[in-house]
């Protein structure tokens, strides 16, 4: 005969098991869809920003830091997480503006700006995670044949002041 608590513990455990996985996934799909005052203040944060910084290169001299800035028009949740992003994208030798529809997730509260083998025209086909938080972004990207991180600061033009 099976002692009772054999089969008892046999059918909690994998209750309990699944439930817990059950519960996982609801906070999941919480984080995935960022309430309407997330999205706001996102949009608020960063339309007509400027985005300076610094971006390295993996493998490439490690005390080497290139300059990059983006600056940024309006900035708006497109609905289904696509956002456009009205952008201006220098660095090196580089100076594009662009419209970008990008989709944006979300860890927790936290937005992060995800770019998948987008072609972007003038200078190349990239790869990139950047997370925004408060007033600084910081990531990873990666080219045809190279990568690294960036990282810098969001600044806005306050009373007349121009973002240097």
């Amino acid at each position: 005969m099976i002692d009772r608590r054999v089969l008892l513990s046999g059918v909690a455990l994998p209750a309990c098991l699944a439930g817990a996985a059950a519960s996982q996934r609801a906070r999941a799909a919480e984080d995935a869809a960022p309430d309407a005052r997330l999205i706001a203040d996102l949009e608020q944060a960063l339309s007509h920003a400027v985005l300076t910084g610094r971006f390295t290169v993996t493998g490439g001299d490690s005390e080497k830091l290139t300059a990059e800035r983006y600056e940024l028009g309006d900035v708006k949740h497109l609905g289904d997480g696509q956002w456009l992003i009205q952008a201006r994208i220098r660095y090196a030798e580089h100076d594009v503006s662009l419209p970008l529809t990008l989709p944006v997730r979300w860890a927790g509260d936290t937005p992060i700006i995800c770019v998948d083998e987008i072609a972007f025209p003038g200078l190349g086909t990239y790869t990139a995670r950047v997370m925004i938080y408060r007033d600084h972004y910081a990531g990873f990207w990666t080219g045809k044949d190279h990568g690294g991180h960036l990282f810098g600061v969001i600044q806005r033009e306050t009373d007349g002041n121009e973002v240097k």
